[in-house]
């Protein structure tokens, strides 16, 4: 098990047992930042259940990483949060937002993103928890774990690559150097977005999504081809499903 599966392993199971409740035996996975690290994850964990992989502006793919969230794992970091998520700050800069974004201005989308995460952050327990998952990824130095040597089990999926030109909280070039990782996959970058295309530029994003997801057979993995991948033995092979 890398350091990966370690710190994101909980949530694919969550993710496995909510598909299971739901009656879904395979799904495209989304995952945007840190939900991206979960989607690898999830596919590595169980790859019969997955068709295709969308990652957004995903976390896990090399160590840069902006320094607001590296300084969530500085001591106090703690303290500083519970003062930051408060109700008045959520609201001050929600508003700030709203104005900015109808001046145009695209920091206003961004301040607006924000206030949104953090309202969930208001109660103490939820900023334990919060921190927990964080810097299980991110230290002082950038993200902790990564995916780059594991990036060529993707070969046996349809992969989907979005990234926003301004993002500063995760660099393109991760986006980038992931796609030249993965043969066959499909790597899309939205101009008018930062680290939040499905705020900064949804119609932008669901386009990319959407031209994916009907231009890609879903993909079932072989079990015997899988281990042997896993085992040094061989390559994967993708087979397509009939849709339905």
């Amino acid at each position: 098990m890398t350091r990966l599966d370690a710190a994101l392993g909980a949530h694919a199971s969550v993710i496995r047992d909510l598909l299971s409740v739901l009656g879904i035996r395979r799904a495209s996975l989304v995952g945007h930042s840190l939900g991206g690290g979960i989607a690898m994850v999830f596919f590595w964990q169980f790859p019969g259940r997955v068709e295709r992989l969308a990652l957004v502006s995903s976390g896990g793919l090399g160590p840069e990483v902006s320094p607001l969230l590296r300084s969530a794992a500085l001591p106090g970091a703690r303290l500083l949060l519970g003062a930051v998520a408060n109700r008045r700050v959520i609201e001050g800069l929600h508003a700030d937002g709203t104005r900015l974004h109808e001046r145009g201005s695209g920091i206003g989308v961004q301040l607006q993103a924000i206030a949104r995460a953090m309202r969930p952050l208001q109660s103490a327990g939820a900023r334990d928890a919060f921190l927990q998952t964080l810097r299980a990824v991110i230290d002082q130095h950038g993200q902790r774990v990564s995916a780059s040597d594991r990036l060529y089990l993707l070969e046996a999926l349809p992969t989907l690559i979005v990234w926003g030109e301004r993002d500063h909280t995760i660099p393109i070039a991760h986006g980038r150097a992931t796609h030249a990782a993965i043969p066959e996959s499909r790597f899309v970058s939205l101009p008018q977005a930062a680290h939040f295309p499905h705020l900064e530029d949804p119609a932008g994003l669901a386009d990319a999504l959407e031209e994916f997801l009907g231009s890609t057979e879903p993909a079932a993995i072989d079990e015997d081809a899988w281990q042997a991948t896993l085992q040094g033995r061989g390559r994967l092979r993708r087979r397509a499903v009939p849709v339905g």
